[in-house]
Order: C-alpha cells, then sequence, then structure tokens
C-alpha cells in the first residue's frame, strides 16, 4: 500500500490477553511500564516518520481475528503481540496468513526462559521477525524494522 514518501503507512500494533495489564501484571517479568507508555513512545517514533498506528487490544482471540481480518485493504503492517495466544492459537495464525498483512511477532519477556510451552509460537514461521525478551522496546524495535522497510 505504501507507494511513497508523500502517503503515510498504516500500521497495526495488535496486543492479545492481559497485556492491558503491563505495568501492574508480574513486573518481575513484564516491568513496570504499561500498554499506555508503550504508546506513546511508539507514538513519538511515527511521529518522526510517516507512520500511521493504530492500536487495538482484546483479551478475546475472536476479536483479535476479527481485527487482523478488518486491517486487509488499509493496513501495510503489523506489530502483534497477541500474548497467550501465540502458544495456543491456529485460528489467529490462519486469519494472519489470510490477510497476507506482513508483521513482527513481539514478545515482552524471552519466552525461550520461561516454561516450556511458551517455547513454540503458531505464529513465528510467518512472521516477518520476532522479537522476544527486548521488554517495551521490542514494540519500538518493530517499528524501526517497518520504518526501514518502508524507507520512511
Amino acid at each position: 500500500m505504501q507507494s511513497s514518501n508523500s502517503q503515510k503507512a498504516n500500521v497495526l500494533v495488535l496486543n492479545g490477553p492481559n497485556i492491558n495489564l503491563l505495568g501492574t501484571r508480574e513486573p518481575d517479568i513484564y516491568g513496570h511500564t504499561s500498554l499506555a507508555d508503550i504508546e506513546a513512545d511508539l507514538i513519538k517514533l511515527a511521529s518522526a516518520h510517516a507512520v500511521q498506528l493504530i492500536f487495538k487490544q482484546s483479551n478475546s482471540e475472536s476479536e483479535l481475528i476479527d481485527q487482523v481480518q478488518q486491517a486487509r485493504g488499509s493496513v501495510d503492517h503489523m506489530i502483534v503481540n497477541a500474548a497467550g495466544y501465540s502458544h495456543t492459537s491456529i485460528a489467529l495464525r490462519d486469519a494472519l496468513s489470510a490477510v497476507a498483512i506482513p508483521f513482527y511477532e513481539v514478545h515482552i519477556s524471552n519466552i525461550y526462559q520461561r516454561e516450556q510451552f511458551r517455547h513454540h509460537s503458531y505464529l513465528a514461521d510467518i512472521a516477518a521477525g520476532t522479537l522476544s525478551g527486548f521488554g517495551p522496546f521490542g514494540y519500538s524495535m518493530a517499528l524501526l524494522a517497518i520504518i526501514k522497510q518502508l524507507k520512511l
């Protein structure tokens, strides 16, 4: 969709279950940064480039799938933290495959240093890249990768 620097690229930042509790949820694992803090950081970064951010969060698998499907035709890239659904949702994976919008998968914690069931992501092999263990900065890293790809 992005054809020139005069147009804004639309990036959907999609967050799954319990991400709305960041800042207070298990701070020893996820830190003290809230989802609003992450969004504010991304807005600052995007403002220096031709990027329009769309933020969505849901604890519902079906709502996340609906958001992915609705993005088709209007979103250029996605940053996806599917949280627990990364490890369980074939349906979310199918939706991401169906819309064929490039996305970066983000995990705040290092999933490979956690429980064994978290070591597998149903999204990783279809993602443009996976960021795991960089804390909230993983979102900025994903946005920087998108900006570099778009050469904005």
